[in-house]
């Protein structure tokens, strides 16, 4: 059955699916107002750190106000759910504790409230849609054994290049096609040193977030989003920070191509990103069939022997219902990492740090994310990236140069920290 008929056979024998959601920035929003419009699931709880925040995004998905339930207590917001109302609050640990929701979806973009959500949502035994790569990229290994214990679905959204990206793959793979790459396109030119001051005016003018938007300039988010997709299929950074070419939909395949052949890649299995592409996600297979050859030739995929297939764009948060109807109705799972990672979004000095700075957040001052293999990380000693916000520095480290553990003073306190730690005992004890 389709999905569209699957919801609305789901909504006339007098369900929903019940959606909590921490987070009601702008991809937060969006969601919600998508899911309005939808047979079979609406938002029922919104958490958002900033007062009145949740209640608006109800009202600008037209919500009646009259709906809409403002509290911070479990009891009043599991009985205004029940009688079919609308919970908005501040605080994100109460979405855990509402029995009658059945899937959070986890949207702030900060990797330990990522991680303690996540968390605490697997534990009571609700699913978890998490649009916070910055978590993933980091603890999803650990989260998702957790989640498959609980017999619950953690996993990615659609929309996001991620799960974009992995349509494509499972399409080519479930075709015994070969895979040598998989990857995304980057919207802006790459600064490395931006910072929420210097994009200030061009996020106003975008309404955006300074941070999030310094997080896409100075690559941060590409690298953590293709560090997940390369930890789900297994596919590794060719060198630290990826080539990052300018390519359009025309030259993918001269580029993302062994060196043999006249691309840039070392080995095939790879994640990367390009500038030219955006928003579009793109893979790049072979095969040597003689007849599957002169099939794709006909079809005009191109002459071969590597051929693209590339969707020129994603709609980020407006298709994660899609991740929330399987989750919930079919217990699948868009992205997620079953297999021990192979890849890492280390930590880069953003400029010269100080021993006894505090390292602040992704997209912020101070540092950025650069992807590369796991068992180099490992061995090297690299800090994961969403260790870093909080830390100390024990030393002094240059501009550019890769953070280790042993540069830095952990927060301890941090679910994030403890949960790598469980994660690292798990995989290499």
């Amino acid at each position: 059955m389709i999905l569209y008929n699957l919801l609305k056979d789901y909504q006339a024998a007098g369900h929903l699916i019940r959606v909590g959601l921490v987070g009601a920035g702008q991809m937060g929003e969006g969601l919600v107002c998508q899911m309005e419009m939808m047979h079979g699931m609406r938002a029922f709880a919104i958490a958002d750190v900033v007062p009145g925040r949740a209640a608006e995004v109800f009202r600008s998905a037209n919500v009646p106000q009259e709906q809409v339930v403002a509290t911070d207590d479990v009891g009043l917001a599991t009985q205004a759910i029940a009688d079919g109302k609308r919970v908005a609050t501040t605080e994100a640990s109460l979405l855990s504790k509402i029995a009658n929701l059945d899937i959070v979806v986890e949207a702030t973009g900060i990797a330990e409230v990522g991680a303690k959500i996540a968390l605490d949502c697997i534990l009571a035994r609700k699913h978890v849609l998490q649009m916070n790569v910055e978590t993933d990229a980091t603890v999803g290994y650990i989260l998702r054994q957790m989640a498959s214990a609980t017999n619950v679905v953690y996993t990615l959204t659609a929309g996001d290049e991620p799960g974009a990206a992995m349509e494509l793959f499972d399409f080519a793979q479930s075709l015994s096609f070969e895979v040598i790459c998989v990857g995304k396109g980057k919207n802006n030119p790459l600064d490395r040193v931006a910072t929420p001051d210097s994009l200030a005016a061009k996020a106003q003018k975008q309404m955006m977030n300074p941070k999030m938007l310094t997080s896409f300039v100075d690559g941060t988010k590409t690298m953590v989003e293709m560090t997940s997709l390369g930890n789900a299929i297994g596919f590794v950074p060719d060198i630290r920070g990826m080539h990052g070419p300018s390519v359009t939909p025309q030259t993918l395949t001269d580029v993302y191509v062994p060196s043999s052949h006249g691309g840039v890649l070392n080995q095939t299995q790879t994640v990367e990103y390009g500038l030219g592409v955006a928003p579009g996600v793109f893979i790049i297979f072979t095969t040597d069939h003689p007849k599957i050859v002169r099939d794709l030739q006909y079809l005009s995929m191109g002459n071969g022997p590597y051929w693209a297939l590339y969707r020129p764009y994603h709609l980020t948060s407006l298709e994660t219902p899609i991740s929330i109807a399987r989750a919930v109705l079919k217990q699948e799972t868009t992205l997620a990492t079953d297999i021990p990672p192979v890849a890492e979004t280390i930590t880069m000095a953003k400029r010269d740090l100080k021993a006894g700075e505090s390292l602040d957040t992704l997209g912020g001052y101070t540092i950025y994310g650069m992807i590369e293999r796991a068992d180099t990380a490992r061995r090297e000693r690299l800090l994961p990236l969403g260790l870093a916000p909080g830390s100390i520095l024990r030393r002094d480290v240059s501009q550019g140069a890769a953070i280790t553990y042993d540069d830095v003073e952990l927060d301890e306190s941090l679910t994030i920290v403890h949960l790598r730690r469980l994660q690292d005992q798990m995989l290499y004890a």
